[in-house]
């Protein structure tokens, strides 16, 4: 039988733990940091390779593979207020589909656009949404075409789409470009997504 110590104000001490408890706590503890740990690796280690790409000092013909989890960890640094968990993954070459819980009202508050009442009821609330687009990349240009978008499982598409790219995304990124050609910079030659990730070859 255990000895316990208990003080109203602190509870219970280390001792009135059962040791099978303290084991499975230990292990979740370790899982944990492992976790944080991979995640900043990660992100160090997308930072250190976009750092190379953009410092200009790569010689031409160089390539660098950034892994998707480098850039989802890198994402869910750069990712602003109302965005929640991002994922990125690529089971096609070229085919990239991102995901996150997004709250559509608080990204626009957080980029300095109050909503207007009918965003603010469709849109407001954290919600699962995912993006599937097509990457196309050549000549230090890249294009996106979004080819699908869900938002809480349902799918957008047509003419809802467009307006949500118009009264939602290109407010919030008046820089985004959605379906036709813009420039890479940083000597990008072009970008080759594949499952394993995306390689960015460096031109002169």
């Amino acid at each position: 039988m255990h000895q316990c110590d208990y003080n109203s104000r602190n509870g219970p001490s280390p001792r009135c733990i059962h040791p099978n408890m303290t084991g499975r706590l230990g292990v979740a503890s370790f899982a944990a940091a492992a976790i944080l740990w991979a995640s900043y690796t990660d992100f160090t280690s997308a930072q250190r390779k976009i750092d190379s790409i953009q410092g200009g000092q790569l010689r031409p013909g160089t390539k660098v593979t950034l892994s998707y989890p480098e850039l989802t960890a890198w994402t869910k640094e750069k990712v602003p207020d109302g965005v929640r968990n991002p994922q990125i993954r690529v089971n096609t070459p070229g085919i990239v589909t991102g995901s996150a819980l997004i709250d559509f009202a608080k990204v626009q508050k957080a980029q300095g656009h109050e909503p207007g009442w009918l965003m603010a009821k469709l849109l407001s609330g954290e919600r699962p949404v995912s993006v599937t687009a097509k990457v196309r990349s050549s000549g230090g240009t890249a294009t996106v075409d979004v080819q699908r978008v869900e938002i809480s499982g349902m799918s957008i598409d047509g003419g809802t789409l467009d307006f949500l790219i118009r009264n939602v995304l290109l407010p919030m990124y008046p820089n985004a470009v959605v379906g036709r050609p813009f420039e890479l910079g940083d000597r990008i030659e072009r970008l080759d997504v594949q499952p394993a990730g995306v390689i960015v070859a460096i031109g002169k």
